[in-house]
């Protein structure tokens, strides 16, 4: 789909700031406390208010979605008191996959060291085999002592039974390997992270962006997506590939720090990032380009003594139950293309949907 896209790049990371709350037994903490208990169960009491409202089922999927929109046109005092408590919970399944599949894949590549190693000590035996054998045909041209040979000669059959057996364990150790290569191919094929950049990968985007138009379907809410790619004018003027890499992790760890819980990040490929926009009409997206254009334009990049200030081109579309998600991801990487070589476009709305507007 996106083959006639230029290659893209990925960035060093930019940890969020956690607020952590302060328990120390006090009467002002448990006040504080307190108070935040209730600015929750208010805030909460609205959030389902506006989905009735709204005439949306009160699911959780829905609640959590709009919790986090609601949120972001409230103070920020009352956001960091919910975020507070937030805190406080569990990771998502979701995240627990991730660290399995992190798990898995370290696991895999210690097998691999293994084997290595083990291919190295084989190579080094055989080595070893050949140097006695050039020594005694060294000896047997020679006048040296018959014993010296003799002992040379058991040394070198007993090196080669050794090196037999090691021979043996080490194809062994490839099929063991390879059963092992099988399986953990089988588990990528099921995997929802991109190791590479630390956010969700294609598959993962794919099967939430066809959720999501079946749920757009059913219950006729607006949801849209926004593309997101390294400036061009960045990428050439940086010959650095490595450099390069680390400006696209920069935007990736940038995306995850400003989403909500209910966004979903994803890594499309080529550098290229997409971020499913859930409840937003095309007038939010804007609002969010926006904002994720600022910070970004205020995160510079050092390469040597260089100073660059990192730019993104952003492409918005609406997930319509019109068009295929294919489709839909198609209208947000044009519009990404067409902001990319206009200097003066930060962002851009596929022409589809401005036209449906």
């Amino acid at each position: 789909m996106a083959s006639n896209l230029r290659k893209r790049r990925d960035i060093s990371a930019i940890d969020s700031e956690t607020i952590n709350p302060s328990f120390d037994g006090s009467g002002d903490s448990s006040l504080a406390m307190s108070e935040s208990s209730s600015d929750l169960e208010m805030y909460s009491k609205e959030v389902l208010s506006q989905l009735i409202q709204d005439n949306l089922p009160p699911t959780p999927n829905n609640f959590t979605l709009y919790f986090d929109r609601i949120l972001e046109d409230k103070s920020e005092t009352l956001r960091k008191q919910i975020n507070t408590v937030l805190e406080f919970e569990d990771n998502s399944d979701d995240e627990k996959n991730i660290e399995l599949e992190k798990s898995l894949k370290s696991g895999f590549n210690s097998i691999k060291s293994v084997l290595q190693v083990t291919a190295t000590v084989y190579k080094n035996i055989a080595l070893m085999g050949k140097i006695l054998v050039k020594r005694r045909e060294e000896l047997m041209l020679s006048s040296g002592s018959a014993g010296v040979l003799s002992a040379i000669t058991s040394l070198d059959q007993d090196i080669g039974k050794l090196n037999n057996i090691l021979k043996k364990q080490v194809d062994h150790m490839k099929t063991l390997y390879q059963d092992t290569a099988c399986i953990v191919k089988n588990v990528d094929n099921e995997t929802i992270y991109d190791n590479q950049f630390g956010v969700y990968n294609k598959r993962y985007l794919l099967n939430k962006l066809e959720q999501e138009k079946n749920l757009i379907e059913e219950f006729k809410h607006t949801s849209s997506l926004i593309t997101i790619t390294l400036s061009r004018e960045i990428e050439e003027s940086i010959s650095s590939q490595k450099a390069l890499l680390l400006m696209t992790r920069t935007i990736a760890r940038l995306l995850l720090k400003t989403s909500r819980r209910s966004d979903v990040v994803a890594h499309y490929g080529s550098g290229i990032f997409v971020m499913l926009l859930k409840h937003t009409d095309t007038a939010n997206a804007k609002r969010a380009s926006q904002r994720l254009c600022e910070l970004v334009s205020t995160s510079n990049f050092f390469l040597a003594e260089k100073e660059i200030q990192l730019k993104i081109s952003i492409g918005i579309a609406n997930i319509s139950t019109d068009r295929s998600v294919e489709e839909t991801l198609v209208c947000g990487l044009n519009a990404m293309e067409h902001a990319d070589k206009h200097d003066d476009e930060d962002y851009c709305v596929c022409n589809k949907d401005e036209e449906t507007k």
